[in-house]
């Protein structure tokens, strides 16, 4: 178990091995990170399950590193979060500090999973159409290139997707898994955008 101080933000995600740049101008998190600079660097990214104030987070979270820092002189901040480990929260801790903190488990990655070739061909196939679909210009050659767990969790946090979705490819357990559910969002929501020209979102 170990004390994580969190940044609930909701529609950010952030997967180990990736990174987050953050403008930090809120004073409360301004606070955040010049502790989390004065201690361990480290950082919980969460999402809330709703978008008001002190609303109940999600379960599963990722810790980030505050790697790149600007101190900007009106005590703003921009930061680069280098994902490193995903968390489950166990209770939120009762705090004087102006940010929030848990008490949290962190959580194994098996960076080392690959996908059965059927899997990867399934989902460059979809990636391919629902980028496509929504005017994406993307170097093929370049993500074939990409090994398996870096390409799922990348395409995992950029998707646009609502932060349900976003949680659900976050608490997948592994590679795969999160892999399948990544085909099954690109097919719904390329789907509901050609009945909706509008914009559908997943809800």
């Amino acid at each position: 178990m170990t004390r994580i101080t969190i940044f609930p933000l909701p529609g950010a995600v952030l997967y180990p091995g990736l990174q987050l740049p953050l403008h930090i101008f809120e004073p409360r998190y301004r606070a955040m990170v010049s502790d989390a600079l004065a201690r361990d660097r480290l950082i919980g990214m969460i999402q809330p399950q709703r978008s008001h104030e002190g609303a109940p987070l999600y379960a599963i979270g990722c810790l980030g590193r505050i790697g790149d820092v600007e101190a900007l002189e009106d005590g703003r901040f921009n930061i680069v979060l280098e994902g490193e480990r995903r968390f489950r929260v166990l209770r939120e801790l009762d705090v004087t500090t102006p940010f929030r903190q848990v008490e949290a488990e962190l959580l194994e990655e098996d960076e080392d999973e690959v996908l059965a070739p059927v899997e990867r061909a399934s989902f460059e196939r979809e990636a391919r159409r629902f980028a496509d679909a929504q005017g994406y210009a993307v170097d093929w050659e370049q993500v074939t290139r990409l090994d398996d767990y870096s390409l799922i969790n990348g395409v995992s946090q950029i998707a646009p997707f609502d932060p349900a979705a976003k949680q659900a490819l976050l608490e997948a357990p592994g590679i795969s898994a999160r892999c399948e559910l990544l085909v099954q969002l690109m097919q719904f929501f390329r789907r509901t955008s050609d009945d909706d020209k509008d914009g559908a979102t997943l809800q």
